[in-house]
């Protein structure tokens, strides 16, 4: 028909515009209880009080935007990356690759989620484990002599650098269901959307900063940055669950207290 490689991006427009429609013909705006409207500042005051009164909270919070940080970030140097010398990579399936590891991670963390594993524990390794994969790049710098050619296809050290993003998006697929968990077990309902939203402020601060100076650092400055990210959310991620188990044993021996009866 003529339109070239933004077919796919026109079919989809339609297939949003049918979605949309539907959505607007029977789909009710949910707009909560109006009774308990509060303005936006008296929400971010009783967040911020929420994060400070909470260490859990608080290190949740800095967990979550610690490796948003870095995925977003990542998001916007796997391409230079796996093609510094402008090699020709195929990036709509390099894409459906990573899209593909993000959705066996999900997989992986239903069944963790399903046997009772403690998502505190599981988490520092997923955390030390992307930190690892992004790690690569710098690794496989100075290990891995690149090619002094332009264009060709991929090298032997993007190939590397492939395999370690795969497994990132892995990590990011486990991430989501995981810090859903653990939102719902630290974090009020009432207050959760804006306690999150006001450690996204950082985050989208931080993000925007990396894109801006995106052509002032080297990439292998850039994935060891996000590294050592990932490697602080495993270390806080593990302070999380000290605090968390000491929180549980302080509330049996308290509950154990109150069940004992009293001697005469």
């Amino acid at each position: 028909m003529g339109f070239g490689p933004v077919a796919p991006f026109d079919a989809a427009a339609c297939f949003l515009a049918i979605g949309m429609a539907i959505i607007l013909s029977s789909w009710g705006e949910n707009y909560g209880d109006s009774s308990d409207s509060k303005d936006l500042i008296t929400q971010f005051k009783g967040a911020a009080k929420a994060i400070a009164s909470d260490e859990k909270i608080a290190l949740l919070g800095a967990i979550q935007s610690l490796f948003e940080g870095s995925m977003y970030t990542f998001v916007f140097l796997w391409t230079p990356a796996l093609s510094p010398k402008d090699e020709e990579i195929p990036h709509g399936f390099i894409f459906a690759t990573f899209m593909l590891s993000s959705m066996l991670g999900s997989s992986i963390a239903s069944r963790l989620l399903a046997r009772k594993l403690k998502v505190e524990g599981y988490m520092q390794i997923v955390f030390s484990v992307s930190a690892f994969t992004l790690f690569l790049p710098v690794v496989t710098n100075f290990l891995v002599p690149p090619s002094g050619e332009k264009g060709g296809s991929i090298s032997l050290g993007g190939c590397l650098q492939l395999l370690g993003f795969c497994t990132f998006e892995s990590c990011v697929g486990i991430f989501w269901p995981s810090i859903m968990k653990m939102r719902s077990q630290y974090i009020p309902e009432e207050a959760r959307s804006t306690i999150m939203n006001f450690f996204r402020i950082p985050l989208n601060l931080f993000v925007c900063v990396v894109l801006y100076n995106v052509n002032a650092f080297p990439i292998t400055v850039m994935f060891g940055m996000c590294s050592i990210f990932l490697l602080m959310a495993a270390v806080l991620q593990r302070r999380l669950m000290a605090v968390s188990d000491l929180h549980r044993s302080t509330k049996a021996v308290m509950m154990t207290a109150e069940d004992e009866p009293l001697n005469p």
